[in-house]
């Protein structure tokens, strides 16, 4: 006879949320982090930008020092350097972890090889997962200054950047409408899960910007990403204004099928 089963259910919660670490089984980090109190044994840098999200997730980004991330992992804050230089290399590099975690989600695809909307609806609930697993880590990926200053709107990933403006340009779009594509969708899917998040109670603020934006990307090397720079002309046009009453105008047609096609009642509703 063998005694109780006590291992972590992992199973996925069927009433959660279907993007929730619930609804997908309790998973949330991806990066392993050296155990708090390990010392320096194992300590390398993706430890360390683990541990840092891990911190960020338990304790919230304005309570992230080197010098309490180094008493969380068993270590000097000094030893910490050898990492990353110092407080805004180490946002810059969990932002890339979080980014990173898309590209290991069996659901998000790298290419649109089943379509682009395929693609793209894929991309969105995998950037949802991220946010609802590190809903306070999240708001870096849309305020942290972009490796590229130029790109409109700001995102810190370049990679995400690159790999849809590929995806797209791949699928049929031209460049002027990939970037138009990417404008459009970054505004909507990062508008919409800021807010979501700022209703967990999370921060959305610009204190944690380093002064001095441009001086604190000049040193990204920009040949990893190659359609990023050749659409530099594109990707630096400020059309907020356009975007923004092109949107408005979408909701208002949408809001125009609600009226006419009225509310659909909701369950428990008995009146006629």
């Amino acid at each position: 006879m063998t005694g109780p089963d006590t291992r972590p259910d992992t199973r996925p919660d069927e009433d959660a949320d279907p993007d929730s670490p619930e609804g997908r089984g309790g998973a949330a980090v991806v990066i392993p982090a050296a155990p708090p109190g390990s010392g320096r044994t194992g300590l390398d840098r993706r430890r360390v930008l683990g541990a840092a999200i891990e911190f960020i997730d338990a304790e919230g980004l304005n309570a992230l020092t080197m010098r309490r991330l180094g008493a969380y992992l068993g270590v000097e804050a000094m030893a910490l350097y050898r990492y990353v230089p110092g407080r805004e290399q180490l946002l810059d590099g969990v932002v890339e972890s979080v980014i990173d975690e898309l590209y290991g989600d069996p659901d998000v695809h790298l290419a649109a090889s089943h379509g682009w909307q395929d693609y793209l609806q894929r991309l969105a609930h995998g950037v949802r997962r991220i946010a609802l697993a590190h809903p306070e880590v999240f708001p870096l990926v849309a305020t942290r200054p972009p490796a590229a200053p130029w790109v409109r709107p700001p995102l810190r990933s370049l990679r995400w950047v690159e790999s849809f403006l590929d995806a797209l340009i791949d699928s049929g779009f031209s460049e002027a409408s990939a970037v138009a594509a990417y404008r459009a969708y970054s505004s909507f899917l990062l508008g919409h899960l800021l807010l979501e998040v700022s209703q967990k109670g999370v921060k959305i603020s610009p204190e944690d910007q380093p002064e001095g934006v441009p001086g604190a990307v000049a040193t990204t090397d920009l040949s990893e990403y190659p359609t990023v720079v050749r659409l530099e002309a594109l990707l630096s046009l400020d059309e907020s204004a356009a975007e923004f009453e092109e949107a408005l105008e979408n909701l208002l047609g949408r809001l125009e099928v609600v009226l006419r096609e009225g509310r659909t009642p909701r369950r428990g509703d008995t009146r006629g």
